[in-house]
Order: structure tokens, then sequence, then C-alpha cells
């Protein structure tokens, strides 16, 4: 499905709202918008299956573009906002754009690649213009917002980081099925495994031109839910708008994690996240310590994933799968595993989703100085059975494989 549905069936429903600022964009005005962008594309020329690129920071309109290209039947390109202007320039002509859209944050390097993108006949800013772009809003709110005939669906095509040259994109086949049946993410992934629903609220903290954040969001949006956009992230305001938004979903990267874990207790545990039922998270591996504490604190709804913008593979484990194969290459002393049937026993009494954030820290605390001296322990007996105490010093030395002392 995609957003006319809700459109015709809840009008005023939030689709997206700004974290930082309230804006709220209703299902019937992000409808409306990406009919009129869409309307504005076909009549500069641009058909289904041409090219389209778009460039710049997590902007309140940056997903009315996004479902605009998508209603219009195009490939969308989104660009990464730090791309250098060779990067940005190069991704530009060889998807073969035929338009970019851009804002006036990135006006600086828009007018660097002015001249160096001559496939591009249709040139939009956001909030203001330099020399040879029109203005986005002027050229798309004249736009009407009328159903165009025999609407397909578009796709988007991404590029890699370029860590060996520069960046490659993604082609897929273009789908060219009727709007709103492309299968996107798919119902086994979004609805099977991270229980995707109408009425969700998913809170996105991270940059919107990166693969999951661009298509979970549109995930969102085609199961009637509601985005939070972050402009950035920031670990407190993560909480904090967790809280006030009483969010059910998210995606994060394990950097945010270890930020956010990084926080004092008397600010991290001042917000309430006992709204989240599915946490999910990617693109790097994750420290144990940080998923055993993050467990610890939000409870079992950590799920983690690794795939590819190529949509060539998908592996995916939750936290229940995590803690029983930790259980199985390093079982915890006895202390630890009690203390961690409590702690699960009592979640799961406290709630079906997750525990207590402040009850859960203080397990976390109490689990910490329990391994603490279970540690201290360890090394005592390691030290008797050998015939030194704790703090003794070896006295025999390391050879290497050449029989010298290194």
């Amino acid at each position: 499905m995609y957003p006319a549905v809700y459109a015709a069936s809840a009008p005023d429903r939030p689709a997206i709202i700004q974290a930082s600022t309230g804006r709220v964009t209703t299902y019937k005005e992000l409808h409306e918008a990406a009919l009129r962008l869409a309307n504005v594309l076909r009549s500069a020329g641009i058909k289904p299956g041409d090219h389209v690129a778009l460039c710049m920071e997590n902007h309140e309109r940056y997903l009315e573009v996004i479902w605009g290209c998508h209603y219009a039947g195009t490939v969308y390109t989104a660009c990464s906002s730090r791309l250098t202007k060779a990067e940005l320039a190069y991704i530009l002509n060889d998807c073969k754009a035929k338009a970019f859209i851009t804002s006036k944050y990135k006006s600086d390097q828009a007018l660097e690649i002015a001249g160096e993108i001559p496939g591009v006949s249709l040139r939009l800013m956001l909030d203001g213009t330099v020399d040879g772009y029109d203005s986005f809003e002027k050229t798309v709110d004249a736009a009407p917002a009328a159903e165009l005939p025999d609407m397909v669906d578009g796709i988007d095509m991404l590029y890699s980081s370029g860590t060996t040259g520069m960046p490659k994109g993604v082609a897929k086949p273009f789908p060219g099925t009727p709007l709103g049946t492309a299968a996107g993410l798919g119902a086994p992934l979004t609805q099977g495994l991270y229980k995707f629903r109408e009425g969700m609220v998913y809170l996105s903290p991270a940059p919107l031109y990166h693969a999951a954040p661009l298509r979970f969001n549109m995930s969102v949006h085609s199961h009637g839910g509601t985005t939070v956009v972050m402009e950035h992230f920031d670990a407190e305001d993560y909480l904090r708008f967790a809280e006030k938004y009483r969010a059910t979903h998210t995606q994060l990267v394990p950097t945010m994690f270890i930020r956010m874990l990084k926080l004092d207790d008397d600010v991290r545990l001042k917000y309430d996240v006992s709204s989240i039922e599915v946490a999910i998270h990617a693109a790097a591996p994750c420290p144990v310590p940080t998923k055993r504490a993050m467990i610890e604190w939000w409870g079992p709804v950590i799920h983690e994933y690794y795939a590819g913008t190529e949509g060539n593979g998908f592996v995916y484990c939750n936290s229940e799968m995590w803690l029983a194969t930790r259980a199985q290459l390093a079982p915890p002393s006895r202390a630890s595993s009690t203390s961690a049937t409590r702690r699960a026993t009592s979640s799961r009494r406290a709630s079906p989703a997750l525990c207590s954030s402040r009850a859960a820290a203080r397990s976390s605390t109490t689990t910490t100085r329990r391994r603490r001296r279970t540690r201290v322990t360890r090394r005592g007996a390691a030290g008797a059975r050998s015939g030194m105490s704790a703090t003794s010093t070896p006295t025999t030395s390391c050879t290497s494989r050449t029989g010298k002392p290194s």
C-alpha cells in the first residue's frame, strides 16, 4: 500500500513529525504534496523509469520529495549530504539524472556543480534559490494535486560509499507495477519480524539518504504509521523524543547505543522508553557488552540484522536468539545466571514488551558489581592453583618461536 490509502481512511493522521519542531505532515498533506511533485516531474518530460536525484539534510519535506518521485514512477537516487563536489557531480551524471532536488543548506555545493551536470534539465531548491535553480516551493505548490494516468511505482537506486574508487550505483530491475503494489521491504520482514502496523510510531534518528532509514520510513507509511524524524542524532534528544512521542519502533546503529549508554545515569534513566516494542539495529558489529547492556536496559526488544543495499541476503537475530547464543559460547557464573533469570522473570511479569528502564538500570548496576566480585574471586583461585597469590608476579619468561625471550 501507499499514503493514498490512509489519506482516504485517516486524512488527519500524522504521517511525518519533525522531532525538534513538532511540525506535522498529515497523510492527506503528504499524499497531495507527492501528487504535485509527480505532476511537476511529468510536465518536465520525466517519464516512468527516468532518474531523479536529491541531496539535502533531514529536511521536513524530504519524505514528501521521495514519495513524489515514487508516485511519478521514477528511479530516485538519494545522495549523501556529506559528499564532495566531485562525488556529487559524478553520481548525478552516472545515474543520468534528469532532475535534481536540493536545499539551501546545500546551496554552495549545488552552485559549484551547476555547470557540470548538463543532463539535468529540472533543478529545484528548497528554502531559497541560487543561480541555475528554481524555487521548489513556488514550482511544486502551484502544481495540481491530481493523479497522473497509468501511475506506476518508482524505485530507489542508491550508491555505495565509494571505499574503492568512486561510489557505485546499485541498480535493480524497474518494477513497472501499478502504484502501491511494489513489494518494498516485504510483509514477512516488516509485519512478520518487526510487527509494523497501522498507528505505529517510528523514531528515525539517522540520515534519510541511507538505505535502511529511507526504506524503513517509506515502509512505515505503507503500513499507516507515523514517522518521527530527527534532524541529527543526539543521545539525550533521542531518549527525550522516544518518551515525548511514545515511539513503538526505531532503527539505530551500535554507535548510537554506545553514546546513550555513556550518558550519566541521572540523565539516561529519567526518560521513559517503555513504549519501544521493536529496536532494530544493523550497519556495524555491535560489541557484546553494549548489546547486553541495551537488552538489560530496554528488555528483549532488540533486533539485529545484516543485509546489503543490493538486497542479496538477509541475516537476523532477535534478543532471545542472541542471549541463547551467548550462553552457549560463554556460560555465565551461577551467580550471574541466577541474577539474569531473576531479571528476565521480573521483566516478563512487569510488561510483555520490556521492563522499566529504571528497574533495568538498577539490575545492570547490580550485575556489574557481581561480575567484578566474580572476576576477583577467579583471579584468586587461579593464583592459588598455580602456587601464586593473586598479586604475585610470574617468574617464568615468555619465549618466541625462535626460542629467544620475547
